[in-house]
């Protein structure tokens, strides 16, 4: 049974595999604001929109001292093309073995074309630099959301 994390929640240190190929620890963005956003896989339409929108609004998450990092389940070779195809300025970690995404309940039972699948729920967290959960977005919808989220980081303290 996962952790639920939620508003007021510390996030507990976890370790992931950085895009150097390093283990690097979450607790190293202490200082920062993060934005963890969740997202089912690279290079497709909804996940392609969702991070070129954290793209194209990086310098003023940059301004609200706040640090943006997807995640999903694709290999740091996706990952990479990813990047690579819509320099993305940001880090991306893969979690393959869904162990952060399992910690943050963001893996769910969904329907596609008529199947059950399990797969990520769209998710956004907004981290102070104390590693506190100050906003949760589940069941994200692409549209707007950026904006909603960098409002947010920007009335962080």
């Amino acid at each position: 049974m996962s952790l639920q994390i939620d508003t007021g929640s510390t996030v507990p240190e976890f370790t992931f595999n950085s895009m150097t190929g390093t283990d690097q620890k979450f607790s190293q963005f202490k200082g920062s604001n993060v934005v963890l956003y969740f997202y089912p896989r690279d290079l497709t339409p909804g996940c392609t929109i969702e991070s070129k929108g954290f793209r194209d609004h990086i310098d003023a998450f940059k301004k609200a001292n706040t640090i943006i990092i997807g995640i999903s389940r694709d290999t740091i070779a996706k990952h990479q093309n990813f990047i690579d195809k819509h320099e993305l300025p940001f880090d991306l970690i893969s979690d393959t073995e869904e162990v952060i995404c399992e910690l943050f309940a963001t893996m769910k039972n969904k329907s596609m074309f008529g199947k059950q699948v399990r797969g990520i729920e769209r998710s956004t967290f907004l981290i102070d630099k104390k590693g506190v959960v100050q906003k949760v977005w589940r069941k994200v919808k692409v549209r707007a959301h950026v904006e909603e989220v960098l409002e947010a980081a920007k009335n962080l303290s």
